[in-house]
């Protein structure tokens, strides 16, 4: 009886250290998971995704491109503003309401990717009529895009505005 409670105990505390060792891995593998790296490929999404939502003017589409906690510096002559996440989303808006024929377009290089951020140049080039008039913006920027829900999201801006 004696030897048979010793097994029995013995295959219990087996059985049990394969639980635990099971779960170990299983977290392991879920924490990898998590801690996904930015890409290229991820960098290239997200201006693709900026260049589309901008063109159909959908500031909720750009609103899930942009981190809550963003902050972008814009410069133009000298002068200096920057910007949370509502304060850009509402100026978008607000130019888009104010415009018409209103085109978007964005290149990306000097990628640099560490761990679940990338930096990279970004030049966009904005057109549109306003009062009769054809506009454009061409804005340099030196941007840090972050992993949110496994895309890349802008977190930071710091511009060039130039008009042409």
């Amino acid at each position: 009886m004696k030897r048979l409670w010793e097994n029995g105990l013995l295959a219990l505390l087996i059985k049990g250290a394969s639980i635990t060792a099971i779960m170990a891995v299983a977290s392991t593998v879920s924490i990898s998971a998590q801690a996904a790296d930015m890409t290229e490929a991820l960098v290239q999404n997200y201006a693709a995704a900026m260049k589309s939502s901008a063109n159909s003017q959908n500031v909720n589409q750009v609103s899930r491109l942009v981190s809550d906690d963003a902050l972008i510096s814009l410069s133009r002559k000298g002068k200096s503003t920057s910007l949370d996440k509502d304060a850009y989303l509402k100026l978008l808006q607000n130019s888009w309401n104010d415009t018409s024929n209103y085109r978007y377009d964005i290149s990306v290089d000097n990628i640099v990717i560490t761990g679940s951020q990338a930096k990279a140049s970004v030049t966009t080039n904005e057109s549109w009529v306003k009062n009769g008039q054809q506009v454009s913006f061409v804005t340099t920027s030196r941007v840090t895009l972050t992993l949110s829900t496994g895309n890349a999201v802008l977190l930071r801006a710091v511009s060039q505005v130039a008009i042409n």
